[in-house]
């Protein structure tokens, strides 16, 4: 019983018989055994690919095939393809060049001779790379801490590309994730700009990046308190970590402050700063800072005293509790 791949050989010997019967006479090709393996040729998208195929003086007929279609036949263009054509080194070379490779030139390849009426072929499989690009990544996304996020990056390319995540930290590890990357949990150090690359051998990468914001309530992280003479410019300062920025206010005792005669308070981001401009002993006691952003609330005591003297804490705490209360009550009714 014949196999199906004799009985496929067969075939194609036979149309490309009544090809070459068909072509004139012309330049020679080193005829190939036509059992022999098919060669590949691996070329990247853009660049030009060139088919060799070399002569003798034992032939007579020559064709260069894309599957079924005649490409050329001797030195007789076939093809309306301007991007193709031939390389002939007096009669001794009839190689195919195809200029600006793309993914639609991929397959195979024949250069057929004919030499005492056999035909003769020589086959080559053109593979065509394509590098690596990300057509779909995740936007810039800004959550609260603790929510769960999904990064999404997703990449097209010949082979198939490779994707990898990083979290552009100093140390800029990379994360397990491919496509689509998973965060439970977010935390604020997890805030910052992701890098998603995609990267093939031997083509250049891909790489775009995704920034996330991670929203949290405001920590209080320095205080600082003043100990000054009366007549003496004091200055109290307070910092605190949140985003959003916090808004700052300052109270003394159960009484919100302002920036008035006497008193000036400026807000840098993050960084508040009271300015007492001349102390006097009326303004000696207990101050408190209170930070607020969409997430929460938090305070902090401060004390400006005289020289000498110790800080009074008695009823800091107190006071403090009372003033987180009604600043929290303030927030949620917008007073």
């Amino acid at each position: 019983m014949v196999g199906k791949g004799s009985f496929c050989r067969r075939q194609l010997q036979a149309v490309l018989l009544r090809i070459l019967c068909l072509l004139p006479t012309g330049l020679p090709v080193r005829s190939t055994d036509f059992l022999r393996g098919t060669d590949n040729i691996t070329i990247r998208q853009g660049d030009t690919a060139i088919l060799r195929c070399y002569v003798d003086d034992n032939v007579s007929k020559v064709a260069w095939l894309n599957r079924s279609n005649i490409i050329f036949a001797r030195e007789d263009k076939w093809s309306l393809d301007p991007r193709v054509d031939l390389v002939t080194k007096g009669q001794l070379e009839y190689s195919l060049r195809i200029q600006k490779v793309d993914v639609y030139d991929e397959g195979p390849y024949t250069c057929s001779v004919q030499s005492q009426q056999q035909p003769k072929t020589s086959q080559v499989h053109l593979i065509v790379q394509v590098p690596p690009r990300i057509y779909n990544i995740s936007s810039d996304i800004t959550v609260n801490e603790g929510s769960n996020v999904t990064l999404r990056c997703l990449a097209s390319g010949r082979p198939e590309p490779m994707v990898n995540w990083r979290h552009l930290t100093p140390l800029a590890e990379e994360l397990d994730g491919d496509e689509y990357l998973e965060i439970s949990g977010v935390t604020r150090e997890q805030a910052g700009r992701y890098e998603c690359k995609a990267s093939s051998d031997g083509l250049a990468p891909d790489v775009k990046y995704v920034n996330v914001v991670v929203n949290y309530p405001p920590q209080i992280m320095e205080s600082m308190n003043a100990e000054i003479e009366v007549g003496r410019t004091g200055v109290l300062q307070c910092d605190a970590l949140a985003v959003p920025k916090p808004d700052f206010e300052w109270y003394r005792d159960d009484k919100r402050l302002y920036s008035t005669q006497g008193i000036h308070i400026q807000n840098y981001g993050t960084h508040s700063v009271l300015t007492v401009a001349n102390v006097t002993e009326d303004h000696y006691g207990n101050y408190t800072c209170v930070a607020t952003n969409k997430l929460g609330i938090n305070n902090a005591s401060l004390f400006l005293f005289r020289p000498g003297t110790a800080k009074d804490n008695s009823d800091s705490l107190a006071q403090s509790l009372w003033l987180l209360m009604a600043s929290m009550a303030c927030l949620l009714f917008k007073c």
